[in-house]
């Protein structure tokens, strides 16, 4: 169990000091979303060119991957709105932010450190480039689509397709296709500069978590109750055994480390852009709650798939 604390316990060590300061008033709850925009638009763009750029696209573009992490999104989004729209009978916004919840994971600010510590460096900046891929180009822009469905505001190709235009401005986007490109034309950059890199990418694992921890503080808690409890259950607990039946019995990964990846990243807390997705249609009290608890939970959670994997011998 030490071994499993070891990986767990940095982690959320750090969100805890990120959480700490914020309350004490070292840093102001507004310093987080700047600390946040360092990372996604430098720290996190640069780790994702670094670990692009220097592997071969047979590595990298993993078919087995991907359509296992997008089949696991899919029948999470399935599960979620089914139960939201189905059986409680809610609108179709509500429905697309309950899925949204049980089917996102915070593969940047919390899966990367954590399969880092877990898997290495290599594996875990591939996984998230992968990770992200799907999560921007498939599952976030149909979760928007739905959600926009009732709205008046077009159908699902025109949501989609303003959703695809912002993500040509998106810095972590942008280095994907960079590295991506890198990789394709074995391009490597000057020392000075891929030293530059390097040290922007050394910063994206602490500060994010950082981050996390400081935007909990003082997180309001209105909204909770049985829904923001089957979002949990549904994000920490469903959504990586739907994961564990894909591999098994759906899509392979050959890889067992991209296996094992791919599996711990579906069992992250929700990611950290849910509550102001949610605004857009007033549900940013039910979804602040879940992202609290979905956080707070992993602890226990991540800690026992952890065990888990170890006796199955995913894990050395």
């Amino acid at each position: 169990m030490l071994s499993i604390l070891s990986i767990t316990g940095p982690i959320y060590l750090a969100v805890l000091i990120g959480f700490a300061c914020t309350r004490l008033g070292l840093f102001a709850k507004a310093d987080m979303r700047l600390f946040g925009q360092f990372v996604i638009n430098l720290a996190l763009p640069a780790l994702l060119f670094n670990a692009l750029s220097s592997r071969s696209l047979g590595e990298i573009l993993n078919p087995g991957y991907m359509g296992a992490y997008a089949l696991a999104g899919l029948l999470m989004i399935g599960v979620g709105l089914f139960a939201a729209r189905v059986l409680a009978r809610q609108p179709l916004h509500y429905a697309s932010m309950f899925a949204m919840g049980m089917s996102c994971p915070n593969s940047g600010f919390v899966g990367y450190p954590v399969v880092l510590l877990t898997l290495g460096g290599s594996v875990a900046g591939v996984g998230l480039a992968l990770n992200m891929m799907v999560e921007n180009l498939l599952l976030i822009p149909l979760l928007l689509a739905v959600a926009d469905l009732e709205g008046g505001k077009g159908g699902v190709g025109q949501v989609v397709l303003r959703t695809l235009k912002g993500l040509a401005r998106n810095p972590m986007i942008i280095a994907i296709v960079a590295g991506l490109l890198a990789s394709l034309l074995g391009w490597t950059p000057p020392l000075p500069v891929a030293r530059t890199v390097n040290l922007f990418a050394q910063a994206s694992g602490a500060l994010s978590l950082f981050v996390i921890g400081g935007s909990l503080a003082g997180q309001p808690l209105r909204g909770m109750g049985p829904a923001v409890l089957q979002i949990t259950l549904g994000k920490l607990v469903l959504h990586p055994l739907v994961m564990f039946a894909v591999l098994s019995w759906g899509v392979p990964v050959a890889d067992p480390q991209l296996r094992t990846a791919v599996l711990l990243t579906t069992a992250m807390p929700i990611m950290g852009i849910y509550t102001i997705l949610s605004q857009r249609r007033g549900h940013e009290g039910i979804s602040a709650a879940a992202l609290l608890a979905t956080t707070a939970g992993s602890f226990f959670t991540l800690s026992g798939l952890l065990w888990w994997l170890r006796l199955l011998g995913w894990l050395a």
